[in-house]
């Protein structure tokens, strides 16, 4: 009995192993720009746009240090411009994208408990998920009149990376906002000011300045906004900042850990030379400044090694 017992048991787990190998390389191809219901996208495929200018792939990315979901430009050109939620690290070997028929889109891994990217409160029919010629991966549900009404979005959610037409702001609708993070960092759109701040921990440490009439931003370099165009909408159901470039190629703004932000023509801001007392370039003086510090001192990095007097010890 014990026998039969332990061959049943090893039959299971081989039947279980066989089917998570084959549900797993079930996968769209890689030429395909869509996840219909009951598609899945594993680490060997791609989800790319239809004119190929954005994929969406699992690996390891310059941007962080483990293994996750991420949109990449192109494979010849290869920036990475999203990232799906980095607080969830995955199994790389095992992860797999699905968008099952309930409109459910979700990571699943072999040992790991799924990760919910969108679920309705109510079954979702008749849904597609599709990489977009702008970057953005959208899960969209087909109305019986036609249209198609956006679900969810990865637009909606950007990392430390803003792209053209990517918003900074907030949706009035749904009380959602939009920012750029990295580490403790936030780039975030300041409606009433019509500015742009860079925020630490919550504390104001760069300011865009206003709009000027030339359509130039006051404390961001001329030559390195110059080939933007600004959009800025505000109405009932936003408040909102993005860019087009005019030249119509790819361009990107970039905001680092240290509180740099960092355009393809050079810097854009440098909240990591804000002190709380300096104001130049669009530094932001703060009311609470330690009293050790006097007008003008700043941090300035320096090498060496200390110089040991053997007589006093």
């Amino acid at each position: 009995m014990m026998i039969s017992f332990e061959i049943k048991k090893q039959v299971v787990l081989i039947y279980l192993w066989l089917w998570w190998n084959t549900t797993a390389n079930i996968c769209v191809e890689a030429t395909s720009d869509s996840l219909k219901p009951g598609d899945k996208l594993n680490y060997k495929s791609k989800l790319c746009s239809k004119q190929g200018k954005f994929c969406l792939q699992f690996g390891n990315n310059s941007n962080s240090d483990f293994q996750c979901l991420f949109i990449s430009v192109n494979a010849d050109y290869g920036k990475v411009v999203w990232v799906y939620d980095i607080n969830h690290s995955i199994d790389f070997n095992t992860s797999v994208l699905s968008l099952d028929y309930s409109g459910v889109l979700k990571i699943e891994s072999q040992n790991r408990k799924p990760i919910i990217i969108y679920s309705s409160p109510q079954p979702t029919n008749n849904t597609v998920a599709t990489m977009l010629d702008a970057g953005n991966f959208v899960l969209q549900q087909f109305l019986p009149n036609g249209s198609m009404s956006v679900l969810w979005q990865s637009f909606d959610y950007p990392s430390d990376v803003l792209i053209p037409m990517m918003k900074l702001g907030v949706n009035r609708k749904t009380g959602h906002n939009w920012s750029l993070v990295s580490d403790k960092f936030n780039l975030e759109w300041e409606p009433k000011q019509g500015e742009l701040n860079i925020k630490k921990s919550g504390k104001v440490y760069w300011k865009s300045g206003k709009l000027k009439s030339n359509g130039l931003f006051e404390n961001i370099p001329a030559n390195v906004q110059s080939r933007y165009q600004y959009i800025i909408v505000s109405n009932k159901d936003e408040d909102s900042f993005t860019f087009e470039v005019k030249d119509g190629k790819f361009a990107q703004w970039e905001l680092s850990s240290k509180g740099k932000l960092v355009g393809d023509d050079g810097y854009i801001a440098n909240a990591d030379m804000c002190y709380g007392y300096n104001s130049d370039g669009g530094c932001q003086k703060w009311e609470d400044i330690p009293t050790c510090r006097e007008p003008g001192e700043m941090f300035q990095k320096k090498a060496g090694r200390p110089s040991i007097d053997n007589s006093t010890t």
